[in-house]
């Protein structure tokens, strides 16, 4: 046991801090090589970028394991990759001046139609105002501590926002009863991501992961267990095309 303790410990930062680049670059290449992102949620990268910028400034109070914080700074570099890619390949416009007719701006019922603009600028400027915001707050506040106001303020809630990634995806499948545009590389590597990180987290020498990490990571592990069911139920196909699997 300890054996595979020592194995797990020493193999899964590894894993974790590469995770983002094997997690995510196929849905990257997928959306270039088709020219389209239809079928992927753009809630993803959002939640993504959120929940990483939260964790990076969630570190220096809490001062968690190294291999968490540098994940979430590759994170948020793929993140970014990936939002710019799935925007310029929306269905309806590759490329030109930002503007979009997307119907799903009409029927996503948001507040001002957020994150379903049609100008790209409108994702960058959002996503600059959550580190400003951050910073700001960081040199007003006195040092931080595990128990600062900001410290968790900032861990739980970045946390929080990273386990509910699946659900965006889960109820986009749910909706259109297919899973064609969510790659299944990108589930498999949440599983398996899943495995590694709920041995890493409790296997871990204790203090080094906090619980908000490890209650978090058997939420968002329950919800990619759901994403695999609906893979299995929907697959690829038309609603007509898949009843045969339960005939």
């Amino acid at each position: 046991m300890a054996f595979l303790k020592t194995l797990i410990t020493s193999f899964a930062p590894i894993f974790l801090i590469i995770s983002p680049l094997t997690s995510y670059t196929d849905q990257i290449l997928s959306i270039h090589r088709t020219r389209t992102s239809a079928g992927f949620s753009l809630d993803i990268p959002l939640i993504m970028l959120s929940a990483s910028i939260l964790k990076i400034f969630y570190w220096p109070g809490a001062r968690y394991d190294v291999a968490l914080l540098v994940q979430a700074i590759i994170m948020v570099g793929v993140q970014v990759v990936l939002l710019k890619v799935a925007l310029d390949n929306r269905p309806g416009w590759r490329g030109g001046g930002g503007m979009v007719p997307l119907g799903a701006e009409r029927e996503s019922g948001r507040l001002w139609g957020f994150w379903r603009w049609r100008a790209q600028r409108l994702y960058w400027l959002t996503l600059l105002f959550l580190p400003a915001v951050l910073i700001l707050l960081t040199v007003l506040s006195p040092a931080q501590t595990p128990s600062s106001p900001l410290t968790l303020l900032t861990g739980h809630l970045g946390l929080l926002i990273e386990a509910i990634l699946p659900l965006p995806q889960l109820l986009f499948n749910a909706r259109a009863r297919s899973c064609k545009g969510f790659r299944v590389s990108v589930l498999a590597n949440w599983l398996l991501g899943d495995a590694m990180k709920m041995c890493f987290f409790f296997l871990a020498d204790e203090g080094k992961v906090p619980w908000a990490f490890k209650a978090c990571g058997l939420f968002q592990a329950g919800c990619d267990v759901g994403l695999g069911v609906q893979w299995w139920i929907y697959g690829e196909g038309k609603e007509e095309g898949r009843a045969g699997r339960f005939a």
